[in-house]
């Protein structure tokens, strides 16, 4: 499992083989059943994930029992509920398993570690939370006043190889629609 992280590193962040090898102590490889749940809401965090096969997901579910997906992290992403895992406060938001998934578990001292192995990880990485933050001010800009139509497409442009991974009931609620708006859009973008 570390060799697909390795080579996310040297890929994405311009580690060296060295710096990334130094990592693999830092991360615990570890495996999800389908369905289980690696985080509940109102838990606090103490574990984040590198996918390295399969799907998690992040969602809320609101008062009405609506679910409210914020993210999948299918294989080479990253997800965790940063804020509890930092401030040791509880979680916003439940991560579980779409699919059966294996990942690389990191703790809530991984930053002090990482910075111990490779002092020069935190100027490295700074895109790498830009970029994140970045994605989550579109997302949140999207879901404000994109139509469905235009946050589909963005959801194809952003997970690719999703559109037939996922129930449908999912895709649809991480796009704010019903199932049945869902369908609509991809007939009338197949049509296009």
């Amino acid at each position: 499992m570390f060799d697909t992280l390795k080579a996310y590193l040297i890929e994405r962040l311009s580690y060296t083989e060295e710096q990334a090898e130094g990592f693999r102590d830092l991360f615990i490889p570890q495996k999800i059943e389908k369905g289980k749940v690696l985080l509940r809401e109102g838990d606090v965090a103490r574990i984040g994930a590198f996918v390295t096969k399969g799907c998690l997901r992040s969602y809320v579910i609101d008062s009405k029992g609506k679910e409210h997906i914020i993210q999948f992290a299918p294989e080479n992403w990253w997800i965790a509920e940063q804020v509890s895992m930092s401030r040791n406060q509880p979680s916003m938001f439940t991560i579980d398993a779409v699919e059966d998934t294996q990942y690389l578990a990191f703790t809530t001292n991984y930053f002090d570690r990482i910075m111990e192995v490779a002092p020069q990880f935190r100027s490295m990485t700074n895109p790498l939370f830009l970029n994140s933050f970045n994605a989550l001010q579109k997302r949140l800009i999207s879901l404000l006043s994109a139509t469905g139509e235009e946050r589909y497409v963005d959801f194809m442009k952003m997970y690719p190889e999703m559109g037939t991974r996922l129930p449908q009931k999912m895709i649809a609620s991480y796009l704010g629609v019903t199932p049945e708006t869902l369908s609509r859009i991809r007939k009338e973008l197949v049509r296009k």
